[in-house]
């Protein structure tokens, strides 16, 4: 079971709704992922209109929890503005902090991602905040008292898997609330790594909705999140410099 502050959830799973080719494929894709929280970006939608916006319209929101998140914003003061459209339009009282501080990598800004953790936190949100792998940053994050820690494995939309494991693990150990690895996940081998190292979850959208059969890497992409966290909870073998036989070498029958 995941659990974000109040709220608890059986998939570990956590889909993004952009860039898909068409609505039917991302309402397919949404529903063999068995996700139980979709992520959008509150500025690209009129979440004011008396309809709901075509992105979200085609699925039925009672069985999903909405993860609006703040991208667009460059500041604190702005995230807390855009959380605050979201939140009165009854979307969700759950946000995602997202603060680019580049332009060009799309890499978070440290600084105002932790001012807008604590201001949304002083709000009552839920906050669930997208940084790099800085690991001292999470510690600090953590500290506040956020909910959720949502470090990426490499920039938005590369594609590259996890760049630096060794980072998301020192994370992971010294986090005490949830560690969503988010951004940079390009298969289901990544995916699966990400929860191996001991991650609660994986949020991803491109790796999705970029695939040739975004359908069927949906599916890939539930099983791979599923198999790493049993992989993780089972405990690996240790790893050694020097072959060890598989079967015992006692009792062998020795021809004379």
């Amino acid at each position: 079971m995941l659990t974000i502050g109040n709220k608890t959830f059986q998939s570990r799973l956590l889909l993004g709704t952009g860039k898909y080719p068409s609505y039917e494929t991302q309402k397919e894709a949404v529903r063999v992922s068995e996700t139980e929280i979709l992520t959008f970006a509150v500025r690209r939608m009129n979440i004011f209109e008396n309809s709901q916006p075509n992105l979200l319209e085609q699925l039925d929101l009672t069985k999903y929890t909405l993860l609006p998140n703040t991208a667009g914003a460059k500041t604190a003061e702005e995230a807390l503005r855009i959380a605050k459209l979201a939140k009165a339009s009854g979307l969700c009282d759950m946000v995602k902090v997202e603060i680019i501080g580049c332009d060009r990598s799309l890499l978070p800004d440290p600084i105002e991602t932790l001012r807008a953790s604590e201001m949304l936190m002083a709000e009552g949100f839920i906050v669930l905040p997208y940084t790099s792998d800085d690991v001292v940053l999470a510690r600090k994050l953590c500290e506040l008292g956020v909910h959720a820690i949502m470090p990426g494995a490499s920039p938005i939309g590369s594609g590259r898997g996890i760049l630096n494991p060794m980072n998301l693990s020192f994370i992971i150990e010294q986090s005490d609330v949830p560690v969503i690895i988010d951004a940079g996940i390009g298969s289901p081998m990544d995916a699966a790594y990400a929860m191996e190292l001991g991650a609660d979850g994986v949020l991803l959208n491109t790796a999705v909705s970029e695939a040739k059969d975004p359908v069927k890497m949906a599916l890939a992409m539930k099983l791979a999140v599923e198999a790493g966290r049993l992989g993780f909870e089972a405990g690996r073998m240790p790893k050694r410099n020097y072959a060890v036989a598989s079967s015992p070498m006692e009792g062998f029958v020795l021809n004379e």
